[in-house]
């Protein structure tokens, strides 16, 4: 059980190599293969119901957004026109392309857009 686990990174199959120690373990007590067989099924059904949630949960959490992803959402100043073509806006402390959202809007300098994506190196505001 320990070499799938190595070879797919699933923790299931660590989980599953915990029983089957336990299984090893009850057959050198002398326990017999059915004791063996429920042992095993008994300890890697228990471990999986006990460690998934807790590795749900952090899997949830996430940690903190970086990247492009962590400027969605931000606000920014427009510097230069930004239309549906293009325009630079500052964001972060730094100067991007831009364009709008709906080709038919118009941002003048000066005014506070927010930015709903990251395409590429431009930012598309509304």
């Amino acid at each position: 059980m320990g070499i799938p686990l190595v070879l797919t990174a699933m923790p299931e199959f660590g989980m599953f190599s915990v029983g089957a120690v336990a299984a090893a373990v009850t057959a050198g007590l002398g326990g017999g293969i059915v004791v063996q067989v429920i042992v095993f099924a008994v300890v890697s059904t228990a471990l999986i119901a006990a460690v998934r949630p807790v590795a749900r949960r952090h899997r949830g959490q996430g940690g903190a957004t970086t990247g492009v992803d962590a400027l969605k959402g931000r606000q920014a100043v427009v510097l230069e026109r930004v239309d549906g073509s293009g325009g630079r806006i500052k964001l972060a402390g730094e100067v991007w392309s831009a364009r709008a959202l709906d080709s038919g809007e118009v941002y003048e300098p000066g005014r506070t857009v927010d930015v709903v994506d990251i395409d590429g190196a431009t930012a598309v505001v509304m």
